[in-house]
């Protein structure tokens, strides 16, 4: 019997490109899979494109939530235990299923597992930083500096979310980096050297350059949250509080230099308070 996916696409006013989106699932070779669209309170007309499809598509419109909560309610709906992500501004390559399901069967003992991507720039080739490389097994480190994880590029077990819970919705924007340390910090991910995700950046909608301000105040809460939890080896929590450590005095600073005295001053004094963590 073949294994199904339950592919899940969160969006909000993407009928722009959610289009491409779409098509790309269709039109994988792999073609055992739902897909299911989460309208997250849309008001251009996403509903209309969807139903142009002349697919089983499933179409759920809820009020705006927020990415985290559409996720989750995608998540909720999902028939499968295999389930992925595609956000409505990315696309699939043609054989992104069919690929990485084999690699997954190949190296069960992986519960998750993630890919390279294809990153464009206002429609233009992007050359990634070596930073940027995904990588296998421990990535707990590497998720601390950074999301080290494309949303798009996962397949996973429905288990990673019966074990580490869903995205946490009080998150408006990094709740992916918040999930990426929760799944990481037990969990070794398998990485399908292959890209097979791609993805066009630069535009104003993106959450990135919405939140461009504020997003490590968002990384330093997860932070702040995976060390407050109890669940981080003695070495995994040195690697936290200096990775906090950096990202509080780079948002500290910044706060400060634009006059905002108080929000600076808490947050370059927190990695202190939170260095007694280390010894618990």
């Amino acid at each position: 019997m073949e294994k199904f996916v339950s592919i899940i696409i969160p969006t909000y006013n993407r009928a722009y490109c959610l289009g491409k989106a779409i098509e790309s699932v269709l039109a994988q070779t792999y073609p055992y899979f739902e897909l299911i669209i989460v309208d997250d309170g849309s008001e251009d007309k996403t509903e209309n494109l969807v139903k142009k499809y002349n697919a089983d598509i499933a179409y759920i419109r809820q009020e705006n939530k927020g990415p985290a909560a559409a996720r989750n309610t995608g998540i909720q709906t999902a028939r499968h235990d295999l389930i992925a992500f595609l956000d409505s501004d990315d696309w699939f390559a043609e054989k992104k299923l069919e690929v990485q399901l084999k690699a997954m069967e190949e190296n069960p003992a992986y519960l998750i597992s993630h890919t390279q991507e294809i990153w464009y720039r206002n429609g233009r080739l992007l050359n990634q930083k070596i930073r940027h490389k995904k990588n296998s097994g421990d990535i707990f480190n590497q998720s601390l500096e950074l999301c080290a994880v494309g949303m798009s590029t996962i397949l996973m077990h429905r288990q990673i979310f019966e074990h580490y819970g869903l995205f946490d919705e009080e998150f408006p924007c990094c709740e992916d980096y918040e999930f990426w340390l929760r799944v990481s910090a037990l969990e070794q991910f398998l990485l399908v050297d292959h890209p097979l995700t791609l993805k066009d950046g630069g535009r104003d909608d993106q959450l990135s350059a919405v939140f461009r301000v504020g997003m490590d105040k968002f990384r330093i809460q997860a932070i702040m949250k995976i060390l407050t939890s109890g669940g981080l080896t003695k070495e995994q929590k040195g690697a936290a509080i200096t990775e906090l450590q950096r990202k509080c005095k780079v948002y500290g600073a910044g706060c400060i230099k634009h006059g905002k005295v108080e929000e600076g001053t808490y947050y370059l004094n927190l990695p202190e308070a939170a260095g007694s963590l280390q010894s618990l």
